[in-house]
């Protein structure tokens, strides 16, 4: 995954996987506000001739990097994310139950925004 860079689009609410200007992965998210500030990513997606380079991956350890950078929790409402979180729970704190019950109101007052 050397020659990936990884850059935050907030303004889309996307963390892309970028390589020869082409995006091959992204995590798409809301940001969350209330009862505390949190990325909430909702799907993870690796373009098929890009999967099983650790792209997935990749992405995830960036945007639990990026929450940590700005003081913010990880509320993982994509599958790939929580899976990812319960096997890397040293670098995945685990967001609690008020956030996760917030994230999940948030997604479902908001049905067309994924």
């Amino acid at each position: 995954m050397s020659d990936i860079e990884i850059r935050d689009d907030r303004a889309a609410g996307r963390l892309e996987a970028v390589t020869g200007g082409e995006v091959v992965g992204r995590i798409e998210y809301f940001v969350l506000d209330a009862p505390e500030r949190a990325l909430v990513p909702v799907h993870t997606v690796v373009e098929p001739a890009h999967e099983g380079k650790g792209i997935a991956g990749g992405l995830v350890r960036e945007l639990y990097a990026v929450a940590a950078r700005e003081d913010s929790a990880v509320a993982p409402l994509c599958p790939y994310v929580v899976k990812w979180a319960d096997r890397h729970p040293d670098r995945a704190p685990a967001a609690g139950p008020e956030l996760m019950r917030a994230a999940k109101e948030w997604l479902a007052a908001h049905p067309g925004r994924f």
